[in-house]
């Protein structure tokens, strides 16, 4: 396993926390973070890999007969038929 050296700045705060988990588990902190880093990146991946695009599909049988092949100019009369100019 390579590794690579890279300065964290964290707040006090946390930094004892972690401290002290990893002198109760008999652990490091580098450990600690990486088994975080670990959880954050799987959780994202998964999280990533799992989006599906919801269908927003609507019933029908498709164009209308009279719009085939149809042209947008052709559609948007249709759309605002009896609907002012």
């Amino acid at each position: 396993m390579s590794t690579s050296k890279t300065t964290v700045v964290i707040s006090e705060a946390l930094a004892r926390e972690v401290k002290a988990l990893a002198a109760r588990e008999q652990t490091t902190m580098r450990e600690l973070i990486e088994e975080g880093l670990r959880k954050v990146l799987a959780e994202r991946k998964k999280r990533r890999a799992t989006f599906m695009l919801r269908d927003a599909t609507v019933g029908g049988d498709g164009m209308l007969p009279e719009l085939e092949p149809g042209n947008w100019e052709q559609i948007r009369d249709l759309i605002y038929k009896g609907r002012g100019s």
